[in-house]
């Protein structure tokens, strides 16, 4: 993937070895709705996933009628951090595809005759504050509607290499794009809607269903990024479609719970089947439009 010959995005706040974030990691759910070991869980499928767990806490406590569907809100401890492009690669290669997602959706949304309103992009380590509560790297990358920044720490893409085998830049970069395609989707109104209808959910399988077109909708957004920063840039190189539709393949839920527990729960998948991750991504890379996405059909 041909990125580092491209600008970087000044949107990028870089809290790598603050310590923490302040005052030490606290784990989201403060309001006593959900217990230690229940939030730990949903904080390792997260990680295992790559989704937002403040949503999954939500969808859970919505679930339980604890928190009306609403992620736990945690004031950010304010301290000076470092703002724009970091200087080291990893950091560069982040804040390059960040920009590329600027210009792609700022050029989208305008067609349409809208305003794209840029997302900071949070680079950590190990543990931080966001204001859909506390966060840390065991959580995976992760997009906060409440402050509209996607939290990544770096070393995740290490773990794509070695735990789900999915090396890459284009890879690591369709990550930073199914995030960035959650704040799309807040954007133009669908998280809100979402964490409403899983309010009013009559079961688990009924709020996971939500979960599922959520995150397939954003992975076809990432593929409509791909699409859009290859024409306008030709970002893509030989074997780099591959790259990401092998990380979309070994993220699927279907292919996590085999390797974990031998079989597959479907009324469980909070992501959709390795199958329909690549499919809806393709589908977003082919047509490069976002009225493609529409994973919902009514359902909110």
């Amino acid at each position: 993937m041909r990125w580092d010959d491209f600008r970087s995005s000044d949107n990028v706040e870089d809290r790598r070895g603050d310590g923490g974030g302040g005052g030490g990691f606290q784990m989201p759910g403060g309001r006593g709705g959900l217990g230690i070991g229940t939030i730990i869980i949903v904080g390792i499928v997260g990680w295992a996933l790559g989704i937002n767990p403040a949503l999954l806490i939500g969808g859970l406590e919505a679930i339980n009628g604890m928190g009306g569907g609403n992620a736990p809100q945690q004031q950010a401890a304010p301290r000076t951090t470092p703002q724009g492009a970091p200087k080291d690669e990893l950091g560069r290669f982040a804040a390059a595809v960040l920009a590329q997602t600027e210009d792609v959706w700022t050029e989208l949304f305008r067609a349409d005759g809208k305003t794209y309103q840029d997302p900071k992009l949070v680079l950590f380590s190990g543990a931080t504050r966001s204001a859909c509560g506390g966060a840390q790297s065991a959580m995976g990358p992760f997009y906060c509607p409440l402050d509209q920044k996607v939290y990544l720490d770096l070393s995740f893409f290490q773990e794509m290499k070695t735990r789900f085998k999915a090396p890459g830049d284009f890879a690591a970069a369709y990550v930073i794009a199914h995030e960035v395609g959650h704040h799309v989707e807040n954007l133009i109104g669908i998280l809100p809607k979402v964490q409403q209808a899983q309010a009013r959910a009559s079961s688990r399988a009924e709020a996971n269903n939500l979960s599922v077109r959520v995150e397939l909708m954003a992975d076809c957004l990432a593929g409509v990024w791909a699409y859009h920063a290859n024409a306008r840039f030709r970002i893509l190189e030989p074997g780099d479609v591959e790259e990401a539709l092998n990380a979309a393949t070994a993220i699927g839920d279907d292919r996590l719970q085999k390797q974990s527990q031998g079989y597959a729960v479907p009324d469980s998948f909070t992501h959709g089947t390795s199958q329909q991750r690549v499919n809806w991504f393709t589908r977003g890379l082919k047509g490069g439009s976002m009225q493609q996405c529409n994973t919902f059909s009514g359902a909110i």
